[in-house]
């Protein structure tokens, strides 16, 4: 068994490295929370309302297959000039996407900020992990989870404000003051101590890892949008993709440094875990999608109290991953782990039984409660992986459990961004000619917000998105299903390494 360097529990200014990582954190999480509530003013100042998605899943695919090679190489030449690099990446990113000129423009941007993204998804939990004990994990991912939740906020609160008052450009330039405070921090406390080594580059895998991941989750985020699920497209597309990762691990296997190393998905114990973050990544898009878009379009809320709503799912999160700590020493990560998966479903089903007119803070008790069943799922799961390996296959572990859950994230925007625009091209096909509504849903948005409706029209689109959102939540409870499923064939106990 390789041991972590003595000095990981030992480590000065733990505080400060901590609130670096936190700062970090933050760039992210606000990334992901200040955007979901702009979306329609963005959509209404660069168009194309059918391309909205791609903001998300662009950012999302880069990010994705990153970060395998970001949790490698933090294994092999430190988490700090890995996490160092990223965050630059994501800076130049957050500029240039506020620089955005049209839609197509701020994907390819949101791009470049997603592969700055990669590094620090993969590298913050990590160094958490070197850093503290099992014991002390859980309270600390209570507190970077906290991040999400104090982003979740203020991230919505501040993209309704500058939407409304000011511009939506504002939420990328957001990130900078941030940045450069979390990289002051982690350059003058982060004293990393690597013992170096000659190492082999696999250049070939490297490669190969990152075309089949572009090719892999650009496949399933297009299924059901930009081709249909059945068609000559989408299995042409699905058949390469499995080509690519045939050849993929068939490199992998003869290389000695491997990126994704096989023995990864050999472990059942890290196979059964990532699957299950797999599927709880998908369901998260369900709400993060489509939950703004929804409240603003049949409840009439505005930007800023849509956000509110969209919050409450990080105010569960950071609670139920600071207690997961207690859960964990004492009934094991797996049962912890599943109670998350049981809660999922049922705020899943409570979403389903949502009426029509309802009070809002009925969503905000349910979000909270799926943060909860999130936070539990999560936190016990990567604590859980990490503790089953030594230091120096923690990056690659932890990079694989990051990378299940944006893989998730990937396939949830397929399935639910295809669900949600199937069910609303279904309506607007079927709706009656005396409405005289478009059949393509890219002018939906204006049309709902627009002041020149009639009753009827604005009463048959609400409905509209009611019947899609709710497919939408459908797919979300089947998703947790699986990853109760998953869980379920887990050993009791993971076979933890001393440390």
């Amino acid at each position: 068994m390789v041991t972590a360097p003595a000095e990981k529990r030992t480590t000065p200014n733990r505080g400060w490295i901590l609130a670096a990582l936190m700062c970090t954190i933050m760039l992210a999480a606000m990334d992901t929370t200040i955007v979901s509530t702009a979306i329609p003013q963005i959509v209404g100042d660069l168009g194309g309302f059918s391309l909205f998605s791609w903001v998300y899943s662009g950012y999302l695919l880069a990010q994705t297959v990153t970060i395998p090679l970001y949790g490698k190489l933090a294994d092999l030449y430190g988490r700090k000039p890995v996490l160092l690099f990223g965050m630059i990446v994501f800076l130049l990113g957050s500029v240039a996407s506020a620089a955005s000129w049209d839609m197509n423009s701020l994907i390819v941007f949101r791009g470049l900020q997603g592969i700055g993204a990669g590094s620090i998804m993969a590298t913050v939990n990590t160094i958490a992990g070197d850093i503290y004990t099992i014991r002390e994990r859980a309270e600390i991912q209570g507190w970077l989870s906290s991040v999400w939740g104090i982003a979740a906020i203020i991230g919505p609160a501040l993209g309704g404000a500058f939407a409304e008052y000011a511009s939506w450009r504002w939420i990328f330039l957001i990130n900078l003051p941030i940045g450069f405070m979390a990289i002051l921090l982690l350059v003058v406390f982060f004293k990393e101590k690597i013992e170096r080594h000659d190492h082999y580059i696999d250049y070939p895998g490297t490669f190969m890892t990152l075309v089949t991941g572009v090719v892999l989750v650009y496949t399933l985020m297009g299924l059901g949008q930009r081709w249909a699920f059945i068609s000559i497209p989408g299995m042409g597309m699905l058949l390469g993709s499995l080509i690519l990762i045939l050849l993929t691990i068939r490199i992998e296997n003869r290389s000695p440094e491997p990126i994704m190393p096989n023995w990864i998905w050999k472990n059942k114990i890290l196979t059964g875990a990532n699957l299950a973050v797999i599927m709880m990544g998908a369901a998260m898009l369900g709400p993060n999608m489509y939950l703004p878009v929804v409240v603003q379009s049949i409840w009439g809320l505005g930007a800023i109290a849509a956000g509110f709503v969209l919050a409450s799912l990080s105010i569960g999160w950071p609670l139920a991953s600071s207690f997961s700590g207690r859960l964990y020493l004492k009934i094991g990560f797996r049962n912890t782990a599943i109670i998350g998966a049981i809660i999922i479903i049922i705020a899943s089903i409570g979403f389903i039984l949502l009426p029509y007119r309802t009070s809002v803070w009925f969503l905000v008790v349910d979000q909270a409660l799926l943060g909860a069943g999130f936070g539990l799922l999560s936190t016990s799961v990567l604590v859980g992986v990490q503790s089953i390996v030594a230091w120096d296959q923690r990056g690659v572990v932890t990079g694989a459990n990051m990378f299940s859950r944006y893989l998730g994230q990937s396939i949830g925007a397929a399935i639910i961004g295809g669900v949600f625009n199937a069910a609303m091209r279904k309506h607007l096909v079927t709706a009656p000619a005396e409405l005289n509504l478009p059949a393509e849903i890219n002018d939906v948005i204006t049309i709902v917000h627009s002041q020149k409706n009639t009753v009827a029209v604005n009463d048959y689109l609400r409905h509209s998105f009611y019947y899609a959102s709710h497919l939408v939540w459908g797919v979300m409870a089947i998703l947790g299903v699986l990853s109760f499923l998953f869980l379920m064939f887990q050993p009791r106990r993971f076979p933890v390494v001393k440390e």
